[in-house]
C-alpha cells in the first residue's frame, strides 16, 4: 500500500493552517498548543522545537512522549471519513489532531474537546 503523502508534510506546514482555521472563528494558537499538547503530551518548548524543526507528521507521532488515551474516545467524521473506521495507526492519529482543531473551531468548549 503506498504511503500517504501527509506523512513527510511538517507537521509546522499544516499548523499554520489549524491556528488560521481557529482564529478565523474567534479562538487562539494557545487553544490550538493545548489541544495539541493534550493529545500527545509533549510541553510547549519541545511543541515549539519539533515546529520550529519542521518535523514530519510520522516522527512527530513516533517520538510523542504519551498519547493521550482519552483520545479514542474521539468519533465522528473528518474528510468524509469516519474516525473509527481508520485502520492506518498513523492517519488515525492526523485525523484525531484534525478533529479536535474542527471542534475548536466549531466554538465547542475546552472540556468537551478535550474529554474531560
Amino acid at each position: 500500500m503506498a504511503e500517504h503523502r501527509i506523512y513527510r508534510m511538517s507537521v509546522a506546514s499544516v499548523y499554520v493552517h489549524y491556528v488560521a482555521k481557529a482564529e478565523k472563528k474567534g479562538r487562539t494558537r494557545d487553544e490550538v498548543d493545548q489541544i495539541i499538547r493534550w493529545l500527545t503530551g509533549l510541553d510547549q518548548p519541545t511543541l515549539e522545537a519539533r515546529l520550529a524543526d519542521k518535523t514530519d507528521f510520522e516522527t512527530f507521532f513516533a517520538t510523542a512522549p504519551k498519547l493521550n488515551p482519552a483520545r479514542k474516545a474521539i468519533t465522528g467524521t473528518i474528510c468524509g471519513v469516519r474516525i473509527e473506521e481508520i485502520e492506518d495507526p498513523l492517519m488515525k492519529e492526523i485525523r484525531y489532531l484534525d478533529k479536535l482543531v474542527d471542534e475548536l473551531a466549531r466554538g465547542r468548549p475546552m472540556e468537551k474537546i478535550l474529554r474531560r
